[in-house]
Parts: structure tokens; sequence; C-alpha cells
């Protein structure tokens, strides 16, 4: 049996506790935590650490087998330039270097208090490595075809290659993003069963020009892979009233980037009735598009936020404690809020609050120590480290 302590205790889901005390089995498992305004503890045993305490962190968006790009695209080329660089790259590897870098970055995750991912898959090469399951995945297989006639081959295709993975439950077939689906394919995506779906969601400004003009830098880029583009109907309300309504049963749509969403776009899905997670993934929208989203706007509208880091394509590290020091330099968001978005929302969104995302009696969620915190305001500052501790 260890005892820890901390300045503070953030648990994930409830108030700081200062000088709060976790107990825990050797193998990391919490066996109680204790608030000793509550209930009086001895402090002989326990191991007193300066900083703050939370569970371990949740990436809600990689794409891990992408991570042999890393400092192979350009930064702020906006994303229709972004993926004009990325399928001129991508290929230009061995299949040894592709697997060793996704090798080096799950590494990565875990030294950074990573313990559970929502990955972006376009194939299978990452699926060995995370049947490994030094970290939690759930898979995202995500699929893309604008040709209607293709849609029943496409999603056939993707089901196969989903019945290779090595859990069932941990994967889902996914639309790449509202652009790049057609509808019918859309529909066949959201009939599956207790689906946990991701989407690339308002990336772009372009993005509601191509649904609500069939015009713009991505609608063109779209155009010239596939002409059938152009018999696609327009919709003047933008993109989201594209493909939302497709997906009232789902378990969770994890709406991906939002960096050009405003309060118009949120109070319109907040008011359909589907589990819908806004996931942030800062230093890659900097790294794309050199803007942000309002963090501001979902805070104060209560939303379900998550955090992601992107690939190593857009990002220079998989740090969620880098994205959220990203927000926090950008937005006056509490740090319980930013530390929730990071751990308690991300276990949320991928079905694994058993767990993952809290410190409570009875789990496993990993631990992380945040040193050279502003105490005094408690605020994270450009000096903040995580260290894993469990």
């Amino acid at each position: 049996m260890q005892k820890i302590s901390a300045d503070y205790i953030f648990t994930g889901n409830a108030a700081p506790i200062k000088n709060g005390v976790v107990i825990l089995h050797e193998d990391g498992s919490i066996i109680a935590i204790v608030n000793p305004n509550e209930n009086p503890i001895s402090l002989d045993d326990v191991q007193k650490f300066n900083g703050i305490i939370c569970p371990g962190f949740i990436n809600a968006h990689c794409h891990l087998e992408l991570s042999y790009l890393k400092n192979q695209i350009s930064k702020k080329t906006t994303l229709p330039g972004f993926v004009k660089e990325l399928v001129q790259k991508r290929f230009n590897f061995s299949e040894e270097e592709m697997l060793q870098a996704a090798v080096d970055a799950e590494q990565e995750m875990f030294q950074n208090g990573i313990v559970a991912v929502g990955d972006i898959a376009n194939g299978n090469s990452t699926f060995e490595l995370k049947a490994k399951q030094k970290l939690h995945y759930h898979t995202f297989l995500e699929i893309f075809e604008i040709d209607e006639q293709k849609a029943e081959a496409t999603f056939n295709k993707a089901n196969k290659l989903k019945a290779s993975y090595f859990n069932p439950e941990q994967i889902s077939i996914v639309p790449h993003a509202p652009y790049s689906v057609s509808k019918k394919l859309m529909a066949l995506i959201a009939r599956q069963n207790n689906l946990i779906a991701s989407i690339h969601s308002q990336e772009t400004p372009s993005e509601n020009d191509f649904f609500t003009n069939k015009s713009g830098v991505l609608y063109e880029q779209m155009a010239a892979f596939n002409p059938n583009v152009a018999t696609w109907e327009k919709i003047a309300q933008g993109a989201l009233h594209h493909f939302i309504p497709f997906f009232k049963n789902a378990k969770a749509l994890l709406l991906v980037h939002n960096t050009f969403a405003n309060e118009k776009d949120i109070d319109f899905v907040t008011h359909q009735p589907i589990a819908a997670y806004w996931c942030c993934c800062p230093k890659a929208n900097l790294f794309i598009e050199n803007t942000l989203p309002d963090f501001t706007l979902f805070n104060n509208k209560n939303l379900e936020v998550v955090i992601g880091t992107d690939s190593l394509t857009s990002n220079d590290k998989l740090c969620i404690l880098d994205e959220l020091k990203t927000i926090s330099n950008h937005a006056e968001i509490p740090l319980e809020t930013i530390l929730k978005w990071g751990t308690f929302n991300g276990a949320k969104a991928l079905n694994i609050l058993h767990q993952y995302g809290s410190l409570e009696k009875g789990k496993k969620p990993g631990i992380n120590l945040l040193k050279n915190i502003d105490l005094t305001h408690l605020k994270l500052t450009d000096n903040t480290t995580v260290q894993k501790l469990y």
C-alpha cells in the first residue's frame, strides 16, 4: 500500500482537495481518496509532492499511424495546403520507418502521462502495436468516399478490416469529414450498434463554403479528386446541418477541431438529441490554420469538451499538458475545468469511465503529478511539467 499527497488533488470531476491523500495498491489501483479536512489522517507514511496530482490524461484525437511525418509538413498552409502536402509525402517512407515512428510516438504519450487514446486509423498498420495494450486505444477506422455508387463497397471493406482488430468493443468505423463522405456512406456508418464516432469538423472556413455555395478552395480540391462532388446538394445552413442528423443514435460523437465553430453552430448542436463532444487540438490548429477556437465560448456554454493532440504531422509533441497550457495561455478558464477536459470528459467520450478519467476508489486511472504550478492562482505556467507517477 502507498500513500501519496500533493498541494492539491484534482480528482477529475470534483473540486480540488488541498493537501489531499491518495491511498493506492502497489499496482496503482486506488483504495481511497482522503480529504484531511473531513477525515484526519496521519501523514507519517505519506509521500508528499509539490504540485498537483491528477488522473492520467486522455488523448481524444490522434493519428498514431502518421507519426513518421513529423517535421515533414509545412506550417500555416491552411487545411487544403496541409492535405495536399500530406498526400504528396505520406508514401515516401518504408514500412519499418512507419512502424518505428508509431512505437516511439506511443512511448512519448506514455511518458507524458497519457493513458488512453482515441486514435484515427486508415489501415491496420498500428493494430498489432495497439493489441499490446501499453495504452488503452479506441480506434476510429476512418473512411472516405464521395461517390454514392461506391458507398457499400467502401463500408464493407472497412468492416472486414474492423473484424481483424483485437477487441471489437474498441473500434468504430467513422467518417473522415462531412465533405469527404457521401450521404449514403454516412448513413451506413451511423447504423453501427453502440457507435462511438469521430469526425473532423469546422477545421477550415472553406468547409462551410463547400456546402453553402459549392465553392472555395476545399471544394475545388475535392472536385479535383472526384468530379462527383458537383452532384451534391447545397445546404444553406452549412456543414453541421449536413451530417449531425445522421448520428442521433450514436453513444458519442466527437466533433474534432471546431476551429471555426461559432455560437450559432454550438446552439444548433446542443439542441440536437446527440451525445456531442467538442474535441479541441489547439497546437494542431495553430500549426495548420494559425488560429484557435473560442475556448471561452465552449466554457460559457458548459459543453462536453475533450482534448486531443492530433498527429505528429501537425504537432511537435504528443502531450495533453502542452495542449492545456496552450488553452490556458489564450483563455481565462479555471484549471479545474481544463483538467476535466483532459481527463474525465475524454474517458466519458470513449466510454471508459469505469477505469479512467477520475481518481476514485476501485479505479486504476493512471496518476500524474503536475509540477511548477502557480499555486496562488491555481494556473498552469509555461514551466509546468508532468511526471507519470503510476
